[in-house]
């Protein structure tokens, strides 16, 4: 936390200090002045340890002023919370080589179920949308914030075919999007493109635009396995991830097995709808610390505890 005006908060905790002494002195004086009056049977009742409520008046005046010169300071704070109006787009390869079994039980089947992690894991009220793409690139789910039509549409996502065009389907996948507001795209693949346009130069449009391209790479480079019904390695392109990410001020994460693939998915639903906001606390401590100031010195007053 940080304070705009901190001499304000010094003179804050010097004002309840302050109180509370001027408190305890004006107790001490009335203490004295009543057993200098009293009898025996008073002066031992007097000294007995009890509650006193003159001491939880004086605290809570002390609060009170405490949190006014707190207000005054002008707290500021880092949180995170939802964005208000967001939108994504999840691109999910569904080429060929999505059939590969180095990540179990497929690639495809754990790509699936980490995006339905993605849709559980955003804050109510977010559009998310959906991309296919392995030759091209096709429209599953438009935005929407009706995550039961999301969790329909990933059983439509196609059974893996084709070559990879991931161009094609960034290109698609921004024109979903909304002109403004905080906006990304979510992008799953293995990262081995070989049709369509340039990723490179579309990553780089998107982000001049202000969207956010994310890329999670599913796959193993080192696993010894071939793409089911071909001669190829099953592999992965990370570098080309790291730079499709970095072109539009995303991040890369890498996916070796279903369960790591559901977390960077899961983390991914945080951070695309969320945002790091400074908050203004001075109103909430203005209000509190007025509310218990007036508190306790109506008590105060009613109770004869205060002049």
């Amino acid at each position: 936390m940080t304070f705009v005006h901190p001499l304000w908060l010094i003179a804050g905790i010097a004002l309840a200090a302050a109180f509370l002494w001027a408190a305890h002195v004006a107790s001490r004086r009335a203490t004295a002045s009543a057993l200098a009056y009293s009898n025996l049977s008073f002066f031992e009742s007097a000294t007995k340890s009890r509650f006193d409520p003159a001491l939880v008046l004086a605290l809570a005046c002390a609060g009170g002023i405490f949190a006014l010169g707190a207000a005054l300071a002008g707290p500021r704070f880092i949180a995170s919370v939802p964005i208000r109006g967001g939108a994504v787009v999840i691109c999910v390869d569904t080429s060929g080589s999505m059939r590969a079994t180095d990540v179990d039980p497929t690639r495809a089947a754990a790509a699936a179920a980490a995006v339905r992690a993605f849709v559980d894991g955003v804050p109510d009220g977010t559009r998310l949308g959906i991309v296919a793409f392995s030759s091209g690139a096709g429209v599953v789910q438009p935005l929407t914030d009706d995550k039961d039509a999301l969790r329909d549409a990933i059983g439509r996502i196609p059974p893996p075919n084709g070559g990879t065009a991931i161009g094609d389907a960034l290109a698609t996948a921004a024109r979903q999007l909304p002109a403004s507001g905080r906006r990304a795209i979510v992008l799953v693949t293995d990262g081995v493109n070989n049709l369509g346009v340039d990723p490179q130069g579309v990553a780089q449009q998107i982000g001049a635009n202000g969207i956010e391209i994310d890329t999670v790479g599913i796959g193993t480079n080192d696993s010894g396995q071939l793409v089911p019904g071909t001669d190829q390695a099953a592999t992965i392109d990370e570098d080309a991830l790291r730079q499709i990410a970095s072109a539009a001020r995303g991040v890369y994460a890498r996916a070796n097995d279903a369960g790591t693939l559901r977390a960077h998915l899961a983390a991914l639903a945080n951070s695309t709808t969320r945002e790091r906001k400074r908050i203004d606390a001075s109103l909430p401590l203005a209000l509190v610390g007025g509310v218990v100031l007036v508190l306790a010195l109506g008590g105060g007053m009613l109770a004869g505890r205060f002049p």
